[in-house]
Formats: structure tokens, sequence, C-alpha cells
């Protein structure tokens, strides 16, 4: 199986399956000398770590990374930092129960990737999903805190904009609100509305969808290339390729085609040491495919956990038709974990082409960042 590495100059390759050992990445390309520590990774580690409410899957999985190779003690300052070279990252599985998955070993679940990989690859592990499991996504999240340290300034935050038919109230947007409910939701009214709604989605055996919003504030300007080496394209791919996403948009996205070219497009007045002051953010901090200093905005939906207590058709690997039903441990909203997911993907992106715009021409135009 190739394709398990994404990035040109911060580069990430993760291996490991859902009931294997252990998951781990190799992340490379990281500049020398930067403070690196386990504790730095751990702390978005556990944002993502599943049992921590009723609303998540309550397997028990401690995800403490070990850093086991790329940092070394600054002979300078004591403390440990990058040296250069592959970082490497692992993290034990310590609570699998692949027992649950032996009912379904020869039948293809509905809404997973199980008859796909079978057909492509003629062999698939059946385990929790093997390679396409969500528990992979533990080490994007490990990379996305390194990811953090290379651009300096940067800032990304994610929250959890709707769950099912429920979204938040805007006006009620408060980002210290995020850390205070188990949803990541910035609006707590509406965090209680998802609490009532996932109940009674959980209580049933079924799951929900959800959207989730990442912004990204110290972004340089001039990140990205016009054609196809743009940024929000890189930016739209990484979070394509987490779990369950179905749907990715930029700025104002797909409710932009409902605007006239007067209200879609950012206004400009002057602003401080020759960089514009620009009076709405609708192209989402990148025009072009480059960034322009204004926080960018992404949004990606989430797909229903296809993996339900409910009875549904389906096949088995001879072509025999069968009901199926999925035991185990499920998110009944996968989109609430997938928040420090999507904020690493983003937060990698922007690594990957700080370095990359930096090897070309060197560095960034020092103007102030705008606000939206």
């Amino acid at each position: 199986m190739s394709h398990n590495t994404f990035g040109h100059l911060f580069r990430v390759t993760t291996f490991g399956e859902s009931h294997g050992p252990q998951i781990g990445a190799v992340v490379d390309g990281v500049p020398p000398r930067i403070p690196l520590t386990e504790s730095d990774i751990q702390a978005d580690l556990d944002r993502r770590r599943p049992g921590q409410s009723r609303y998540t899957t309550q397997r028990q999985e401690p995800d403490r990374v070990r850093i086991v190779s790329g940092v070394f003690e600054d002979p300078e300052t004591g403390e440990q930092v990058t040296t250069g070279t592959p970082i490497g990252l692992v993290i034990e599985n310590v609570d699998q129960r692949s027992k649950d998955y032996g009912d379904i070993r020869n039948t293809y679940r509905p809404g997973h990737a199980d008859y796909a990989y079978e057909a492509k690859y003629g062999i698939r592990d059946y385990r929790g999903g093997g390679r396409s499991s969500a528990r992979e996504t533990a080490m994007r999240v490990a990379a996305g805190a390194i990811a953090r340290k290379v651009v300096p300034g940067l800032v990304v935050r994610g929250a959890l904009v709707q769950i099912g038919p429920h979204t938040i109230d805007r006006n009620r947007f408060d980002w210290d609100e995020v850390a205070r409910n188990p949803f990541f939701s910035p609006d707590a009214v509406a965090a209680e509305t998802f609490a009532a709604y996932l109940d009674d989605i959980r209580k049933s055996g079924s799951s929900v969808g959800a959207v989730v919003e990442i912004v990204a504030e110290g972004v340089p300007v001039g990140l990205g290339a016009p054609l196809y080496g743009k940024l929000d394209a890189d930016i739209a791919a990484l979070l394509m390729s987490i779990n369950a996403v179905k749907g990715v948009e930029i700025g104002a996205g797909f409710a932009a085609a409902a605007l006239t070219g007067e209200e879609n497009a950012d206004e400009m007045r002057a602003g401080n040491a020759g960089a514009p002051a620009f009076l709405s953010n609708h192209a989402g901090g990148i025009l072009g495919g480059i960034s322009t200093g204004q926080p960018i905005v992404a949004r990606f939906a989430v797909k229903p956990t296809s993996s339900i207590l409910t009875q549904r058709r389906s096949v088995d690997r001879t072509g025999a038709e069968m009901d199926v039903m999925t035991k185990g441990r499920h998110d009944p909203c996968v989109g609430i974990r997938a928040v420090p997911v999507g904020e690493a993907m983003v937060a990698c992106a922007i690594a990957d082409h700080y370095l990359r715009h930096r090897g070309q021409v060197g560095q960034t135009p020092q103007w102030p960042q705008q606000d939206s």
C-alpha cells in the first residue's frame, strides 16, 4: 500500500492499524533547534483522545506519545530541540477488542471501506477497519503539534459549528467556550442543544454528521502558488483525507454562489506599512492560491459514523445477501473528535508552504496580519 505520506518539505508518513500493537509517524523536514518535547505534542493528543464523554467512543486509549528520534539537547540552552533529522513518533494501542469484529470478518459493512479495500488489495484487516480506521488520525494530530512550532506566530483553532440539522448562532461565537464543553462548540447554548440531540441519537444506536470550522491566524502573506501549488487546494486535499470527510469549503465556500460580485469581492482600504486593510474575508484568507495575511477559514463536513447498532442490508465475500449489525465501541458523531484533526491538517499544510516559500523566495513580507 503506497500513499501514506503527505507534504513536500514538511513531510509526514504514518503507519499502523487500529488493532495493531502501535501506531506511529515519521515527520521529516523540520528545521533544527526548534524546542520540542513530548508534552508539547501530548496537549493536542489529549483533546482528540477517545472515551472522554458519553458522546464519543468508549475505547480507552491514553494516547501517550513517545518521541523516538529527531531531538537532542541544545548545547547552548540545555533544552530538548529538533536536530533537523526525521522525528519518529510512536503511540501504543492498549484497548483493542478485536473479538467485536469476528462476526463481520467476511461481511462488507455499508458505508465502510470494506468492499473497496478488498477489491483493490485482495486482503483487508477487518478489526476496526484496520488502516482505514480513524485511529490513525492520532498521528496526524501529533504531526500537527510539530507543524504549529515551525511557523512563528501561527495560531490554528477549530470548532464544531453544526451537528445534524442543528447549527451554532454566530452572534454567540466564543473561542473560549470551545474548551468548556465536550463538543468543541463555540456557542454555549448550541452545546446544550447538541447534547440533548446526540443523547437521543446515541440511545437509538444511530449516528449523525457534523460540520467543523478551522481558523488559522498569524499566517504570513505570500504562502502558496497560483496554479498547481495553491495553498487552499492543499488545505482542501488534507482535510478531505480525514476519515469520513465528504466536503470542504474555503471562506464563503458554497455560499459564494448566492452572492453578487459586489458582495463577494473583499474590498480594501489603506492599512499599515503599505499593506491593504481588507473590509471582509469571503476569500477565507487566500486569493489566487496565495495567502493574503487574513485569517484562513476552512470548513469540512463529516458524514455520520457508518458503524451503528441498526441492521442494514449487505452482502458477504461470496456475494450472498445478508443483514449486518456492527458491534463494538463507536462515536455517535465522529465529527466531534475531528476538530483537533482538522486543526492539525491545516497546520501541516501551512507549515509545508511556509518552508516551500522560504526555500524559493526567502523571507515573507513583514506586513502586519489583517483581521477580517
